[in-house]
């Protein structure tokens, strides 16, 4: 193995992280079914949008490891979201409580997401081709289905500003204060709106990660509708853009993470339920 690499750090669907050089550094060093054209698009987008000036990881460069394609880029030193919400998560049922903090980091992302959606950048992929792309792709749905998903798509409005395309919270590392926005494979020019419905779904109807205490789904079942409203209201503050204008997106969104390999079988009945209620 290259001398270079150092501890791992993590681990995703696609790749897995590790120290590089030194500890200022990461490769994010992709897994056997991961081309380097993934890999070398993540990194164009990364570059594109940090040299626009936004907060994300500094791209260094694309090398190989063992013949496995990977991504150098800046350390980040930083939880992110999703690690604050797993400690509130693993606390004992008597200790937790949502609290104003808990509110402050769905604002968070509210705020990366209205920043990262005030820039322009042409050269992104044109998020419209994409997203027609994966509904016509998906699985479980049927022909006609699919048809009706990409006809709700196509009657709505055309934008042409930058969009994330994962805006989960473990894509959000907070240095200290300050937010740092993560992957950027699924980078797009179009609307912000997907952004936000992929969020929003997300929140819905995400299935939690087994380990966790067995009230914890009950607790987050509690809370999910108020994480969106804390989001929208935040966004909405921001940009003027409400929440029924999002509304519309949410069943393309929903049709598009049927086509996701990295959600199981039990969230994708629930979005499947969802899309068919809603056709």
């Amino acid at each position: 193995m290259n001398g270079l690499l150092g501890m791992k750090l993590g681990e995703g669907g696609c790749a897995e992280i590790y120290e590089w050089e030194d500890k200022s550094k990461v490769i994010k060093l992709a897994k056997s079914h991961t081309a380097m054209e993934a890999l070398a698009n993540e990194f164009g987008n990364t570059q594109a949008v940090w040299e626009k000036g936004l907060t994300v990881p500094r791209p260094y460069e694309l090398t190989e490891v063992d013949g496995y394609p990977g991504m150098v880029t800046e350390r980040i030193y930083g939880e992110s979201l999703m690690e604050r919400f797993m400690q509130l998560f693993m606390q004992s049922s008597a200790d937790r409580a949502w609290t104003d903090s808990d509110d402050e980091n769905i604002r968070i992302t509210a705020r990366s997401l209205s920043s990262i959606h005030s820039h322009v950048i042409p050269s992104m992929p044109p998020q419209r081709e994409a997203l027609r792309w994966h509904l016509h792709s998906a699985r479980y749905l049927t022909l006609d289905e699919k048809k009706r998903v990409v006809e709700r798509l196509d009657r709505l409005p055309v934008k042409h500003q930058l969009c994330h395309g994962d805006p989960n919270p473990g894509n959000i590392l907070m240095r200290d204060s300050e937010p740092v926005v993560i992957d950027w494979m699924d980078a797009s020019t179009g609307n912000p709106e997907a952004d936000l419905a992929e969020y929003i779904i997300m929140i819905r109807y995400s299935v939690l990660p087994p380990g966790l205490p067995v009230d914890v789904p009950g607790f987050f079942d509690s809370v999910r509708e108020h994480i969106i409203s804390v989001f929208s209201e935040e966004y909405e503050r921001l940009t003027g853009l409400a929440y029924r204008e999002v509304e519309q997106w949410l069943v393309p969104l929903a049709a598009r993470k049927l086509n996701v390999g990295s959600i199981g079988e039990e969230e994708k009945q629930r979005l499947l339920e969802f899309i068919r209620a809603e056709l």
